[in-house]
């Protein structure tokens, strides 16, 4: 609840949408008072009774593919919302498991296009979780961009060193315009327009 609070006060103040991750379907209503997305975390990418109550729900919905989960799997799990009614669904790659220890997640760059090929729904891309570093976000985004994804979701803090959680990964508020440049010098490339909330 007080999560929720902070949210709506952030909303308020800013005038931006509000994108928050749902975990349980007793919360459903609370959320859907704040929230102007509901993100489906990559936990709860197959947890079918949560899925199909988001859908029900008609809120705008963002699901990130498990890191284990298949192009097909994430597919289906976003079956589960459209037959429910929701037709406003947005797929998240947010890496994948494999045998690297370098780095938290593998970010499978190649689920991009092959989602694109694949359905009609836009594909974002989380490369602050796939990383698990800052360091790598960048490079990973302008990656993200160049192979076709309609949109990129990165941490950012004004201290990440003193973040309650996701220190490690979250950009520098101060660092975040000169990211974006980048970015959108290679979406440009790509044929993409980058819009930011002003």
């Amino acid at each position: 609840e007080e999560g929720l609070a902070l949210l709506a006060e952030a909303k308020e103040l800013t005038g931006l949408p509000v994108v928050t991750e749902l975990m349980d379907v007793r919360e459903l209503e609370p959320v859907l008072e704040v929230a102007d997305v509901i993100q489906l975390g990559a936990r709860n990418m197959q947890n079918y009774t949560l899925l199909t109550e988001v859908g029900r729900a008609g809120c705008p919905v963002l699901i990130k593919r498990g890191f284990s989960s298949t192009i097909e799997e994430l597919l289906m799990a976003a079956e589960y919302v459209l037959k429910e009614g929701t037709s406003d669904v947005i797929l998240c790659e947010r890496g994948i498991r494999t045998f690297e220890t370098g780095y938290r997640f593998t970010l499978d760059l190649m689920a991009i296009p092959v989602l694109k090929e694949l359905t009609h729904l836009p594909v974002v891309v989380d490369p602050s979780h796939a990383a698990g570093r800052r360091d790598l976000v960048p490079s990973m985004s302008m990656a993200a961009a160049a192979a076709g994804a309609d949109g990129v979701i990165v941490e950012v803090h004004p201290e990440p060193e003193s973040a309650i959680c996701d220190g490690p990964q979250a950009l520098r508020a101060r660092e975040f315009a000169a990211y974006l440049r980048q970015v959108e010098q290679v979406a440009e490339i790509a044929g993409k327009r980058v819009a930011v909330p002003a």
